[in-house]
């Protein structure tokens, strides 16, 4: 089959073996999958996501970042294929699945190993039980984005922004939209972001943001004031580079927390006794539970989260290299799917 393959830091177009089905695991046909962020930091950090997840031994970045890799973890698709033992789903149903593999009872994450391709490729396969058929009158393509929003919604859950009744969203790409989408779906009566792009800014309005503004020419914190915040609020680092959360501290009310959902792979600072001197809560959050999961796609479903409103295009296999070097440089683009069978 043919697959999207990240070589030596180049993606590169070229067939891949078909991976058997196992039994208890679902063969999908790809529909579409969403470019993550961490699919950008595995082409340029994929040495030091590898090292950091074995200083934690956190398996699902255990790869071989020298070998080839077929990235893709947020997607839909079409059964082709039920395993041993699957008996609750058929050929030809259009899901939704978590990333996940599980040979002989070992996590492998579909997507960052490389013996599971992700879903750049034509086809891929995923453990069933995290298998969920796209609801009636869904479309498939908009369905693709319930891993990343379920992201937003564990980055918010995780968080007291609705104990707060406020929150302040520092980065409007697709993680940061995310949190805005899930902030509304809480019923959090102020959210402000904060973007340096215009486009990106119209989009955190329209998934839910009341205030948005230009870092370049504006204060998040004072825009916040100016909307009736007080007291002490969340702040979203979603931006995830060097210096960012520095700037967070300095900025955050005393007694504010601040929930780090941007993932920096550079070495960073701050200075403690800022956030101490003001008793900061810091948190860092990552991925979703399967709950989360399901809450995002049922959103998604019912118009609670218009994530369409994230896409900014779609690229078949051959226009995956040039949507990562337009996605490392964003100004327009949120999210581009991949579409490996058009």
């Amino acid at each position: 089959m043919k697959a999207a393959v990240l070589r030596h830091g180049n993606i590169v177009v070229d067939d891949v073996g078909e991976v058997p089905v196992l039994p208890g695991h679902v063969l999908l046909e790809t529909i579409a999958c969403g470019i993550c962020g961490s699919d950008l930091h595995a082409r340029k950090f994929g040495h030091d996501l590898v090292e950091a997840a074995k200083a934690t031994d956190f398996k699902l970045f255990m790869f071989d970042p020298d070998a080839d890799i077929v990235m893709g973890h947020e997607f839909s698709g079409r059964i082709v294929e039920v395993g041993a033992g699957v008996e609750h789903l058929s050929v030809g149903t259009e899901v939704v699945a978590h990333p996940v593999a599980l040979p002989g009872g070992s996590l492998a994450a579909v997507g960052y190993s490389n013996r599971f391709p992700g879903a750049f490729a034509q086809r891929l396969l995923v453990h069933g039980s995290g298998v969920i058929p796209i609801p009636s009158g869904v479309d498939a393509c908009t369905a693709a984005l319930t891993e990343p929003i379920a992201v937003g919604i564990h980055a918010v859950d995780r968080s007291r922004a609705a104990e707060f009744r406020s929150a302040v969203v520092l980065g409007c790409g697709p993680v940061g939209l995310a949190v805005i989408a899930a902030l509304k779906l809480r019923g959090v009566p102020l959210i402000v972001a904060s973007d340096f792009s215009p486009a990106r800014r119209t989009r955190a309005l329209a998934l839910g943001a009341h205030i948005v503004v230009d870092p370049s020419s504006a204060e998040p914190i004072q825009a916040w004031r100016s909307g009736g915040g007080s007291g002490r609020t969340t702040l979203f680092d979603a931006v995830g580079v060097p210096g960012m959360l520095e700037q967070a501290i300095i900025a955050a009310p005393s007694h504010s927390e601040i929930l780090i959902v941007g993932l920096c792979m550079q070495p960073d600072t701050f200075r403690p006794a800022i956030a101490i001197n003001k008793e900061l809560q810091l948190t860092f959050v990552l991925g979703w539970t399967p709950a989360e999961f399901k809450v995002a796609l049922e959103a998604i479903a019912d118009g609670s989260i218009d994530a369409a409103s994230l896409i900014t295009g779609e690229v078949g296999l051959d226009g995956v290299a040039t949507a990562f070097d337009d996605l490392a440089s964003p100004q327009d683009h949120v999210k581009i799917l991949v579409r490996p069978n058009q």
